[in-house]
């Protein structure tokens, strides 16, 4: 009697003890339980812990809480500026109610994909490519309303959606490369120019400035030698001071009467030839024109001689010509 007895609590045991091994679950921190007693889904989420249901009765689902990582497929599309693309995004999201999460959608995760997909190429269509390059924040808020509006009703929150990259043609690529540099080369250019305009102002003051100092200049010129000396270079340019032209200019008249005088004196003074040959014809003295000494500065004058070269005297030749021929013109006897 005292055996059966002990074997009958020694099967109680066992049997309380398969059952609650059977009945007992875990649920994790980050996890909620939903309780279906006969497919019939049972009031009250069981928080994180220790948990039993009823075996072969009741049935335990666990639904992961943490915010879910899903990266979007690329997506083709075509931009409302007929540019063909390829976007590719992320999708951060949450499950907030675990139980529409299970009965509301047969599988949240698969439907989440899909809606980021087709909400993707939505937004494709409705954006130029400008605004997926630039102003990609704006398309982000535009995406992640789209997806969540269904969203709410299988209890998954959507927490942030981004786009990752966006794939151009190689076409295109090359056309925007070229846009690039003609707007910089525009830029460039207007720099340039405001630059040479600011700077035709500064010279247009500094020569003001000099007008008014005419030593100002010859400094200035004196710089430029110096900065011109200063490269290792084998040939000095160096400008010419318009000055001594205008001090030339206006010595001109008076030295060129002076030396028609001074040749006029040479040539009365020359000595008589020898007493076989006959005397040489003096050379008629240039007569002066009145208008030489109202000539204007910087004129050339027609009687001044070239100082240069000494006056040459012709004699008259010794032998007659012969009759046949024609006495011969002089040509150094010619008026000045």
């Amino acid at each position: 009697m005292v055996e059966e007895l002990v074997i009958a609590v020694i099967a109680a045991v066992c049997a309380c003890g398969l059952y609650a091994m059977a009945a007992a679950r875990v649920v994790r921190q980050y996890e909620r339980g939903v309780v279906f007693r006969l497919g019939r889904l049972q009031e009250g989420i069981r928080g994180p812990g220790f948990t039993t249901i009823l075996p072969f009765v009741d049935k335990l689902h666990k639904v992961n809480m943490q915010i879910v990582t899903m990266p979007v497929p690329a997506q083709d599309g075509i931009t409302r500026d007929n540019v063909t693309v390829r976007v590719d995004a992320v999708i951060y999201f949450k499950v907030v109610d675990a139980a529409d999460a299970l009965v509301r959608v047969e599988d949240y995760r698969f439907a989440v994909s899909q809606m980021a997909q087709t909400s993707l190429r939505s937004i494709i269509g409705k954006s130029d490519l400008d605004d997926l390059l630039s102003n990609r924040e704006k398309l982000n808020q535009g995406l992640e309303l789209m997806i969540d509006s269904p969203a709410i009703g299988w209890g998954v929150q959507i927490d942030r959606v981004e786009i990752k990259d966006v794939s151009l043609p190689e076409t295109m690529k090359r056309s925007m490369a070229r846009q690039a540099e003609a707007d910089r080369e525009r830029r460039a250019r207007v720099i340039n120019a405001d630059a040479e305009l600011q700077a035709s102002k500064k010279l247009a003051e500094a020569a003001k400035q000099m007008s008014g100092q005419p030593a100002a200049l010859q400094l200035r010129l004196l710089q430029t030698v110096v900065a011109v000396a200063a490269e290792k270079n084998s040939t000095l340019v160096l400008p010419f001071p318009v000055e001594l032209l205008r001090f030339l200019e206006r010595a001109t008249p008076a030295e060129a009467v002076q030396a028609v005088r001074a040749v006029s004196e040479a040539v009365d003074a020359a000595p008589s030839p020898p007493a076989d040959e006959p005397a040489a014809a003096p050379a008629p003295a240039p007569a002066i024109a009145p208008e030489a000494a109202a000539a204007e500065p910087g004129a050339p004058d027609p009687t001044a001689p070239d100082l240069t070269t000494r006056p040459k005297v012709s004699s008259v030749p010794t032998s007659a010509p012969p009759l046949d021929e024609k006495p011969q013109k002089r040509q150094d006897a010619q008026p000045v």
